[in-house]
């Protein structure tokens, strides 16, 4: 990846050699590997083991996760935060799980409506909830730096499922808490 990240700086017409130039290309190869860590992550191994048995019923919401990932069309970031609840149906997931699962999505090559619902969709599977909502807001700066350069847009998506989809008390009361 070093060999490549040199090869682009040449070809934008850079000299990889000069002083402020001559470690980006490893440097560069080090952040990719790091924004993009999530593809070498499991669900199982974040996870490890951390579902615990319970009667609560009530709704279980982590707010405000920031979250950073890569528009998979021009590899530039987008950054926000993802709210996720759950109700459960007799398991809950050790609250630091909930910010890595994200995480782990996150750190890939993304389109936030995909994030979303991949976010969602494992929440539902490890826990087996009555129902899952998970609302990302983020912005992106291949709208920002470049084509339409609006620099104040913010995209909102949203994976509703189970009692978050069918019923719209739960739904409304999820948003609410979120402040939305």
């Amino acid at each position: 990846m070093e060999k490549q990240y040199r090869e682009i700086i040449e070809a934008i017409g850079e000299k990889p050699d000069r002083e402020g130039l001559a470690r980006t290309p490893l440097r560069a190869s080090k952040a990719m590997q790091f924004m993009t860590q999530g593809y070498k992550l499991r669900v199982e191994d974040i996870v490890n083991g951390a579902i615990f048995e319970t009667n609560n019923s009530e709704m279980v919401i982590v707010r405000d996760i920031e979250l950073y990932s890569l528009c998979e069309h021009h590899l530039l970031p987008f950054i926000g935060k993802a709210h996720v609840a759950y109700l459960p149906g007799g398991k809950v997931l050790g609250l630091s799980k909930i910010a890595r699962i994200v995480d782990m999505f996150a750190r890939r090559l993304q389109i936030q409506e995909n994030l979303t619902r991949q976010i969602g969709e494992t929440i539902q599977q490890i826990t087996n909830a009555r129902g899952v909502g998970v609302v990302i807001e983020a912005k992106h700066l291949c709208m920002m730096m470049r084509g339409v350069e609006k620099q104040n847009s913010m995209m909102t998506t949203s994976y509703m499922e189970g009692v978050f989809r069918e019923d719209h008390r739960t739904r409304t009361e999820f948003l609410t808490l979120i402040g939305r």
